[in-house]
This record gives structure tokens, C-alpha cells and sequence, in this order.
């Protein structure tokens, strides 16, 4: 019992010692005692030697997996003065085996197993259901408590924060998990035997959220163990090839069966269709290169996207507005949520190219401007305006712009040395005026952000058309611009203002209209969504999912 006594002092000590950043070999890999009873004596010097490895070692735990948080498995273990947490003389707690199913099904939550050390425990786990000396092993009962504790931590933390890390958009003020607060679940999770509830508790409780894991879950369930035969790289109109695109598609079910439609080409071109549409593919029924490279991606790659995506909605805050608009850019879609209806509005967006990308932010809505001016970005006014203008004075007329001075008076383009003009000395602004020819179209709906983006109408409506609507310069053309204008004109107090709006409208008025409630705005990228009763994935335009995938790995 004398090791009970000393281990607060032996973790103050050791603490002392990897704060001087002195490496520690590894911890004693096995150390049989006589009888189980000796067990509860000798693991906690075993648990003292293995948070010593973690301390000079820069948090790496003895199978080579980053801990979460050195200081609070600590706290854990001081805690406890130094006892294990998940045994108690040689047999494991039933929270223990609860928390291993947890490490198993991580995938089902967007999460990687590897991470909560699933190898190092699964071999542990083996060893003493074959080996029944190794039920007398106190460094292995040590190991695996100390592997235990750093994976409940990690999953409280990553179900709720995320794997990949947080930046200036995802990072959070609402909540907190530190290491206090680690050890606080960790204890309500053991002393209640309430694993489950504990670490669902961290969970986001958005519906798109609930939604996509189920959606996750049944891709997991139907698909886990398939692997698709990969189809040629490029489309050649022959039986053969045809044959395998129809089992490719019988296997996620594009086609109802492969018998009744191997040599249908009609449901053949229909299916492609789908999986096109599903993706945001130009869905022309033509198994063409980039359709290819899809249908070969293997179930694996899809489930790992999923999980992407769920690791993005932890970074949403807690709790979302009671009524807001969000843009998806992978989706094109604009969508406005009221908790008292659902979505109330829909709408096709096109977002900037992947050289012009439209920003991720949090804003709120403040008002919209009726047939509004566009002051040309410096950024376009260099790349595209001025080499055009230096060649044809006409273009400023054909393109309806007019030249303004940082005084706001307008000056003739005649009067201005085209030649002399560069990015280093342009003392003036590019704004397009007002009507049907304006690139904003009749509508910009404005909300504040540092990137000097918007929502607005197009004077090219027939881009909605596109599958792949990566096109604009960053900001955000909306379809159901007139629709969306209604809705915010909708909570108006006063009721006239509907009429008012339209009115201006006809009338062609440049008009600005302030919300008397605005509206919060979330512009993000969800390469992957429940929608419509299946899991739904979309191009990866911006490479964000590609960036992002070694955080799950």
C-alpha cells in the first residue's frame, strides 16, 4: 500500500522533470505479480512510469499517438490518487467496455478509430482473453488505463470541438471544454456508468448534423466491407464497358437491378444521370472522364468525406439562430431557416471560381439596395478592366461604367491618359451604373464582412443553369433574389412595405431598405448533406475536403 501514498509526490516530481524536456525511454512493457490481488498496489507505480513517457516525450504516448492533453491525464490520476480508473484487481469496470465499443464505432460518428489508440487496445484486449498470465501483467492493465483516459478525453473533445483544427471562422466563445472540465465528465461518466450519455452530450444538436450521421451510418452499414471493380479510365461505347458501368451502378443503387437493366441503355443513361446530378456533375448521362473518377472513388473515400463534414458542423457554434440564411458553396445552395417552419426558402447560388473564392464568414444581414451601383474591385479593375480599356475607350461604355475620383465627382474618361494608369498609380473608381446591364443586377443584399463580399441578383441569370456553378469573382449571385427580398420585407411591422418594395421595383428606384430584424448569415463549405432520404455528396471545388483528410487519417 505504500505506493498509494507516495504517487501524488512521484507526479509532482515527474511533472518537475518533463518540464526540463529530458526524453524517457518507454515504460516497462510487462510486470507479472504473483496474484491479482497485488494488482491494485503495483499499477499505479506502472501509471506513474507511462505519464512520465508522455511528459518527456512531448505528449506522444507509448503507441505512438499524440495525447490530448498531458495536464489532464495528470489531473485524472491525481485524482484518483494515483489508482487506476478502468480496473480494479485485475478486472476491467463496465464502463471500460463501454468505452472500447465507443473506440470501435467511431467511424459511425465521422471519427477515426486509430486516433483513440483502437490498436494498442484491441491487442490488449487479446491478450488477456488468450493469455491468462497476462491477467497478472500490471503494465498492461497500466497501458491500457492510461490509453483508456486519453481516449475518453479525446472523444469528448473531438465530438464536440472537431479533429481538424479550428481557425478564425470555427473558433468558438460559447463553450469550453478545458481540462477541468475533461475530468469533470470523465468522473459524472465513470461514478454514473453513463459513458454513452456523457460523450453524446458533447455532440452538436443540430438537425443537419443528426441527420448526416444517420446518413453516415446507413453508407457505413451498406457499404463497409464492398469494394467496387474500377472501371477504365476513359469512356469507350462498347458492350464490355457499358456492362461494368451498369454493375458499378447496380452496387449503390442507381440501378434498381442489374439483371432487368444490363443492356436497357436508356436506365443505363438515366442512372448516370443521378450519380452526375448527386454530385453536381453537368448530368449529361455520358460516363465521361470526371464521372469515371467518381464511380472509382472506393466506399471508403465517401464514408471519409461524410466524416469531414460532420467534423465541420462541430465547429458551428451550440446554438444556431432562431432564423438565418445559410449558403453552402459546394451545394450551390442558398437556404433561410425558421425554427417555427423549417426552411422557409431555397435557392440556386453561384459562388466564386476556385481562383476567386467565396469566403467562409458568420455575419448578419443588414439591408438590401435597390438597383445598385458596382464599384469595380482594384482586383478586377488590374486583371481585366484596364488592359481592355488601354486597347478601346468604348469598353467603358459598352460595359455601362463610368469613372469616379476619390472626390465623388464623375470625370470623363477623354480627359485621363489611359497609358499612364497601373496598379501602383490609379487615383480613381470603376462603378457600373445602376439597370439591367449592371453585373449586381437589380438587388445586393449587404452584410458586414472584411472581405467585401455580397449577396446580390445577376444580369447573366441563364449562369443558373450550370451544374457547376464556381463562376463569380467571390461574391454570392442569388436565383430567388426577388423571393429572398420579399421574405426579409415580410417581418416588417408595417404592412405596406411589401407594396412599397414592389412599387420601387417597377418604378426602377434606387432605393436602400433596412431590416427591422436582420438577418444572421453563414457562408460555408458542406461537401456532404442528408438530403432527400440518401446521403448526398458534391464536388470538392474549392480542394478543401483533400486539404483537410489527413486530420482523419
Amino acid at each position: 500500500m505504500r505506493y498509494c501514498k507516495i504517487i501524488p509526490a512521484m507526479l509532482c516530481i515527474m511533472a518537475m522533470g518533463a518540464a526540463c524536456g529530458q526524453k524517457k525511454g518507454k515504460p516497462r512493457q510487462q510486470e507479472v505479480v504473483k496474484n491479482v490481488q497485488q494488482l491494485d498496489e503495483v499499477v499505479p507505480q506502472q501509471i506513474v512510469e507511462r505519464l512520465q513517457y508522455v511528459d518527456g516525450n512531448d505528449g506522444l504516448m507509448e503507441d505512438s499517438v499524440m495525447a490530448l492533453s498531458p495536464a489532464a491525464l495528470h489531473a485524472a490520476y491525481d485524482g484518483q490518487g494515483g489508482k487506476a480508473i478502468w480496473s480494479s484487481n485485475g478486472k476491467a469496470i463496465p464502463q471500460a467496455d463501454s468505452l472500447f465499443r465507443w473506440i470501435r464505432d467511431a467511424r459511425l460518428y465521422g471519427l477515426n478509430p486509430a486516433h483513440y489508440h483502437a490498436v494498442a487496445l484491441q491487442q490488449a484486449l487479446e491478450r488477456r482473453n488468450t493469455d491468462k498470465e497476462s491477467l497478472r501483467d500490471a503494465a498492461l492493465w497500466a497501458q491500457t488505463d492510461v490509453l483508456l483516459t486519453d481516449a475518453f478525453f479525446k472523444l469528448a473533445s473531438h465530438l464536440h470541438y472537431g479533429v481538424i483544427p479550428r481557425d478564425s471562422i470555427a473558433l468558438r466563445k460559447d463553450s469550453l471544454l478545458t481540462d477541468d472540465v475533461l475530468n469533470m465528465l470523465l468522473r459524472e461518466a465513470i461514478t454514473g456508468n453513463h459513458i454513452s450519455e456523457i460523450l453524446q452530450s458533447r455532440e452538436p444538436t443540430h438537425e443537419a448534423y443528426r441527420l448526416l450521421k444517420i446518413g453516415l451510418a446507413e453508407y457505413e452499414s451498406r457499404y463497409k466491407d464492398v469494394v467496387w471493380d474500377t472501371l477504365p479510365s476513359e469512356y469507350t461505347d462498347t458492350v464490355a464497358f457499358r456492362h461494368q458501368l451498369a454493375v458499378r451502378l447496380a452496387e449503390t443503387g442507381h440501378l434498381d437491378t442489374l439483371e432487368n437493366n444490363i443492356g436497357d441503355t436508356v436506365a443505363l443513361k438515366k442512372a448516370v444521370k443521378q450519380f452526375q446530378q448527386e454530385i453536381n456533375l453537368y448530368p449529361d448521362g455520358v460516363a465521361g472522364k470526371r464521372t469515371i473518377q467518381y464511380l472509382n472513388r472506393q466506399p471508403g473515400d465517401w464514408i471519409e468525406q461524410a466524416g469531414i463534414n460532420l467534423d465541420r458542423w462541430r465547429k458551428m457554434p451550440d446554438t444556431l439562430p432562431a432564423r438565418y440564411l445559410m449558403v453552402n458553396i459546394p451545394a450551390f445552395r442558398l437556404q433561410v431557416w425558421d425554427d417555427s417552419a423549417g426552411t422557409v426558402l431555397e435557392s440556386r447560388v453561384i459562388v466564386g471560381t476556385p481562383r476567386t473564392r467565396t469566403p467562409q464568414l458568420s455575419s448578419v444581414m443588414t439591408n438590401f439596395v435597390l438597383y445598385p451601383y458596382w464599384r469595380v474591385p482594384y482586383s478586377i479593375v488590374f486583371k481585366e478592366m484596364l488592359p481592355q480599356i488601354k486597347k478601346n475607350r468604348h469598353y467603358l461604355v459598352e460595359k455601362n461604367l463610368e469613372v469616379v475620383d476619390h472626390h465623388g465627382n464623375i470625370i470623363s474618361p477623354d480627359s485621363i491618359d489611359w497609358q499612364k494608369l497601373n496598379k501602383n498609380y490609379f487615383p480613381y473608381v470603376l462603378r457600373q451604373m445602376d439597370g439591367l446591364d449592371n453585373s449586381l443586377g437589380i438587388m445586393k443584399f449587404n452584410f458586414a464582412n472584411r472581405f467585401s463580399v455580397y449577396l446580390h441578383d445577376t444580369n447573366n441569370r441563364k449562369l443558373f443553369a450550370n451544374s457547376n456553378r464556381a463562376l463569380s469573382h467571390g461574391c454570392v449571385r442569388v436565383q430567388a433574389w426577388d423571393s429572398l427580398a420579399m421574405y426579409l420585407v415580410s417581418s416588417d411591422p408595417r404592412p405596406e412595405m411589401a407594396d412599397s418594395v414592389r412599387a420601387w421595383l417597377s418604378r426602377e428606384e434606387q432605393r436602400t431598405y433596412a431590416f427591422p430584424k436582420r438577418l444572421p448569415i453563414y457562408i460555408r463549405y458542406f461537401s456532404s448533406e442528408y438530403r432527400d432520404g440518401r446521403l448526398r455528396f458534391y464536388e470538392d471545388v474549392y480542394g478543401e475536403d483533400a486539404r483537410v483528410r489527413q486530420y482523419l487519417r
